[in-house]
């Protein structure tokens, strides 16, 4: 099974979002997954421009020359597809939105309704990667994830898929920044992401325990703001 991540994280490497996405694709591989994890804050990706010439004149193949190409193959050649990115502004980042509006080649211009009655884009290709999200937000709580929730299943309703999984962490800045007496907290929920990576390969699903596990706080929301707040004094 082959699993690609693409990682809209501006942090890249050292990005909160990719402490996730490290541990998620150690359980994948160890479930007999293959992992490749994408930072798009390395590649070209130039603004979509809207001219429709992917649907017209040059069908399935965008005309700006970047590295989109390359991405749009490997995306299309994956099973499983994750989109990871922190939460900006309620949202998904700048440079993740620039790779989620690149898409548009994926599919064909023409119209069809939905099992549900809604008008979607036809299939250009007849099969496509199902998709997994991974996400994580500074301030405490699951609330904050409502926008990217909603957003990637309307993505892979209008891209012919389903979201298999969705991983949130609040209060996502203590998965670096962490004390020596929180440490066996973060692993254990380290543990947590590796077991979803394996659930994910082997059941194209996680587990209800695992999502329960998963969407526990790592401490509670008032210690994390408190500590939060005193690290901003600092600052």
């Amino acid at each position: 099974m082959k699993i690609t991540v693409f990682n809209g994280s501006p942090r890249g490497e050292k990005g909160n979002t990719n402490v996730m996405v490290e541990e998620f694709s150690n359980g994948a591989r160890e479930a007999g997954g293959e992992v490749e994890n994408i930072f798009l804050v390395k590649k070209q990706i130039r603004h979509c421009l809207g001219c429709f010439n992917c649907w017209i004149k040059t069908p399935g193949k965008c005309i700006i020359e970047d590295d989109m190409e390359e991405l749009l193959s490997k995306f299309m050649s994956s099973d499983i597809v994750v989109f990871a990115t922190p939460v900006y502004v309620e949202n998904v980042t700048g440079i993740m939105k620039n790779f989620m509006d690149r898409l548009v080649p994926l599919l064909d211009p023409y119209f069809e309704k939905d099992e549900g009655g809604e008008w979607r884009h036809l299939k250009r290709f007849e099969k496509y990667p199902k998709i997994v999200v991974i996400s994580n937000c500074g301030l405490p709580g699951q609330s904050h994830f409502q926008v990217l929730s909603l957003l990637f299943k309307r993505i892979a309703r209008n891209m012919h898929s389903e979201v298999i999984a969705e991983i949130y962490r609040g209060g996502g800045e203590i998965l670096r920044d962490q004390p020596l007496i929180l440490k066996p907290l973060i692993w254990k929920y380290k543990g947590q992401l590796k077991k979803a990576g394996r659930e994910v390969v082997e059941s194209l699903k996680l587990s209800e325990e695992t999502i329960s596990q998963l969407r526990k706080p790592i401490i509670s929301d008032d210690q994390y703001i408190r500590g939060a707040n005193k690290n901003w004094d600092k600052l």
